[in-house]
């Protein structure tokens, strides 16, 4: 899987970059976590600062395009993104389980 960015927006006032993306697969489109970490890898950051917000894959290509928000921190994201947002990225899931246990 291929990650080319497309465009870059800072955004400082809520401590992310938007990005949109495009991406070029073997096999059917990947999920949006496989996505998630091959973004943050190119990125160099953390899957958790990474919260993909669309993916678009035209009928019979091989190429997607994406839009996703950078945050500084996972803590930024967190603050700023709506629940089911991060749901759907699994940011912040494991916390909330282990403190349901316990």
């Amino acid at each position: 899987m291929d990650v080319d960015i497309i465009s870059e927006t800072e955004n400082p006032m809520l401590h992310r970059t938007d990005v949109t993306f495009e991406l070029v697969h073997e096999d059917a489109t990947p999920s949006r976590l496989q996505v998630r970490d091959s973004l943050a890898a190119k990125l160099n950051k953390d899957a958790d600062e990474v919260v993909i917000r669309k993916l678009d894959t035209k009928f019979g290509m091989r190429k997607t395009v994406g839009q996703a928000k950078v945050y500084e921190t996972d803590d930024y994201a967190r603050e700023v993104e709506q629940d089911h947002m991060l749901e759907r990225n699994k940011i912040g899931v494991d916390e909330e389980a282990d403190a349901e246990e316990a």
